[in-house]
């Protein structure tokens, strides 16, 4: 592990960020309903992670560009997953907004908005060889995956 500024972990905190900056003007209808059951394990989770994975992406140089390898499609699928997490929230922008709409799945992958990022990160965790952001993306998945999945459940019933 290499300390020093990650631009590609920059890139990938704004494709993070700038739709979910959006959302907040665009939340789905009665999302607040759903938000008071959320349970307070995974929301601590949730948070810890955030914040890990942010500052991981960021201040390690493993996760920028470097020569060919076989190690680099690693960088490709991560990169793949933030282009389809993109396209997800076009999706949802364009539809109507509902609870349904927001825990939507994308190419069978369970909802989306939270399963992707995820593993984008998990995956620039493996191509950087980084056990540190790798960590940080566990804690993050099992808080926000765990509380979406609580939600879609939720949305079922």
């Amino acid at each position: 592990m290499n300390f020093g500024f990650s631009y590609v972990g920059l890139i990938f905190l704004i494709m993070l960020m700038l739709p979910n900056i959006a959302w907040t003007k665009n939340q789905p209808k009665d999302y607040e309903k759903y938000v008071v059951n959320e349970n307070k394990v995974l929301l601590a989770l949730e948070r810890i992670g955030e914040v890990l994975v942010s500052c991981a992406a960021l201040i390690f140089s493993d996760f920028n560009f470097r020569p060919w390898s076989s190690r680099s499609w690693w960088l490709v699928l991560s990169f793949a997953l933030m282009v389809l997490y993109e396209i997800y929230w076009i999706r949802y922008f364009r539809s109507k907004k509902t609870m349904e709409d927001f825990y939507s799945s994308i190419l069978g992958i369970p909802v989306a908005g939270a399963t992707l990022p995820v593993l984008a990160f998990l995956s620039l965790a493996v191509y950087g060889k980084n056990i540190i952001l790798g960590v940080a993306v566990l804690i993050l998945g099992i808080g926000h995956v765990g509380i979406h999945l609580m939600h879609k459940k939720e949305i079922g019933k």
